[in-house]
């Protein structure tokens, strides 16, 4: 079109193009499409200060981008994911370095609220090896139970015990092979980077001391991208207004506070 001496009508017609079109690449001294949009790009929800300290605290923590987003939105209200996501896109750290040998994440399958998944977890202290839960190949919790319906004397793990009273279906997995999806490992996984892997500590009551504080911190204020950004405590809490007849408990009655 630029080279061409034809009319801008005629081009027009041989290209299926707007006539405008055909003026603006006459006047063009090249034949590459120009950047859209503002050119000075920013921000029209935060302002210059708000985005320096979200890039900074980008590159301090390296935190995935759900993450930084709940953690920021304690002192940014009004800050959004894709806000956020914009804005790391235009500094160009939009994405975490590459870890060598790091395997690519699968989605965990979704359970009924209920089902609870126990693994057996190796914790060492100044004190020794411990294990914080005990291991077993197969569940007595229906011998139990039929024990307690005949009313015969038995002796049992204070574990299926509890399993059996509440009329819990308890089932293993043989050691060392473990055939599940692997979310209860990653959770292992987390508590040990939180706790035995960045602190010595010099007993087990100081470890369970530590523990209880992690636990109530994650329980309570962590909030999860597989929650939807919910705590743990409060996706409980909407599960129980949703389906009430799942819970025998209230709850409320079991978070920190004047309700404890």
């Amino acid at each position: 079109m630029q080279r061409s001496k034809a009319s801008v009508q005629k081009l027009s017609l041989r290209y299926g193009i707007n006539p405008k079109t055909v003026r603006k690449w006459r006047k063009r001294g090249s034949v590459e499409d120009a950047p859209m949009g503002p050119k000075d790009q920013r921000s029209t929800v935060l302002s210059s200060e708000e985005e320096a300290v979200i890039v900074a605290f980008r590159k301090h923590t390296l935190l995935p981008l759900d993450d930084r987003l709940y953690a920021l939105q304690a002192t940014i209200p009004h800050l959004t994911r894709s806000s956020l996501h914009r804005l790391f896109q235009r500094h160009g750290i939009s994405r975490l370095p590459s870890v060598e040998g790091e395997k690519s994440k699968k989605r965990f399958r979704d359970y009924p609220i209920g089902y609870v998944h126990i693994d057996i977890a190796e914790v060492r202290t100044e004190d020794g090896t411990r294990f914080t839960t005990p291991g077993n190949t197969h569940s007595a919790a229906s011998d139990i139970r039929t024990a307690l319906t005949a009313g015969e004397l038995f002796r049992a793990h204070a574990f299926e015990y509890a399993c059996a009273k509440a009329d819990i279906d308890h089932r293993l997995t043989k050691p060392n092979h473990p055939w599940t999806n692997g979310q209860v490992e990653r959770m292992n996984r987390t508590i040990k980077e939180a706790t035995v892997r960045r602190y010595f500590y010099d007993s087990h009551d100081r470890l369970r001391e530590h523990l209880d504080l992690f636990l109530r911190a994650y329980n309570f204020a962590k909030r999860l991208k597989s929650l939807k950004g919910l705590t743990p405590y409060e996706h409980i809490c909407k599960v129980r207004t949703e389906q009430p007849k799942r819970f025998r408990l209230d709850p409320i009655r079991h978070m920190p506070g004047l309700n404890t």
